[in-house]
């Protein structure tokens, strides 16, 4: 009999040594326990600010328990944070990366008050606005873009043509990308059409890189405005634009009920 799904991709996400399930690399305990990225702690340890056991190292691929050795960082013991959610409403024009080398905007410059540090869960492209989630908490992160969880995300989209009724069928039965790729089934609406232009309602249960686009390519046309509306239940509601907020208990449980967060 096959593994639960959930249990089974859990399994494969922690990639833990057999025996010792609280056994990370050194980097990645920082962000587990939500304290900040990688990459940071990757700064940290090779600047010889982080001690293990009372010695330092700078070994970022060290593996640590995370219930049995004293990690401490700029003369700080490594506790874990609270867990924090962020809802987004992110403009276009805007990289959810940390640090731009083109120096564009990115999302952390949206969010100045924030002290804790939080990360993207997922990402939307440059020039796709919407919805956007953002915490410290790995665990989440992972489960929710794991592919398994089947997610829908509700896109309003404007496209540069008027698709036919072959062509619809074509997006919601799954269509073969430019590259080969093909896509799984999703639910397409017309809200509006014009003489040039179709607005739609698409929602999709995975996440391929920059998927919609490439499906409306694949249909030879092009999308002229994209904005993420909805993940799951959670809707953008009343957030303007550029601006957050909090989630608290009932927003988490519009999460619930897909594999992976139940």
């Amino acid at each position: 009999m096959e593994a639960n799904p959930r249990k089974r991709v859990i399994a494969a996400l922690k990639m833990r040594p057999r025996g010792r399930k609280d056994r990370v690399t050194l980097d990645r305990a920082f962000s587990k326990y939500g304290i900040f990225s990688r990459s940071m702690a990757l700064e940290k340890i090779k600047a010889g600010a982080v001690s293990v056991n009372g010695k330092v190292t700078r070994n970022p691929n060290l593996w640590v328990s995370l219930t049995r050795d004293k990690i401490r960082w700029d003369g700080q013991s490594l506790k874990k944070q609270k867990n924090i959610y962020l809802m987004f409403y992110k403009p276009k024009g805007v990289v959810t990366t940390h640090r731009d080398p083109a120096s564009r905007k990115t999302v952390y410059d949206f969010l100045p008050g924030l002290k804790e540090w939080v990360f993207p869960v997922g990402r939307l492209d440059k020039d796709t606005s919407g919805l956007l989630l953002l915490t410290n908490d790995t665990d989440f992160s992972e489960a929710l873009t794991n592919p398994l969880s089947r997610i829908p995300k509700t896109y309003q989209v404007k496209i540069n043509l008027r698709p036919s009724a072959e062509q619809l069928q074509l997006l919601e039965q799954g269509i073969t990308l430019k590259n080969g790729e093909q896509t799984l089934p999703a639910k397409v609406r017309i809200i509006r059409e014009t003489e040039k232009y179709t607005y739609l309602d698409l929602v999709l249960i995975e996440g391929k890189n920059r998927q919609v686009r490439r499906m409306i390519e694949a249909l030879n046309g092009k999308v002229l405005k994209l904005v993420r509306k909805r993940i799951g239940n959670l809707v953008l509601g009343d957030l303007q634009v550029g601006n957050y907020r909090y989630l608290d208990d009932k927003d988490l449980t519009q999460l619930k009920g897909f594999p992976l967060l139940s």
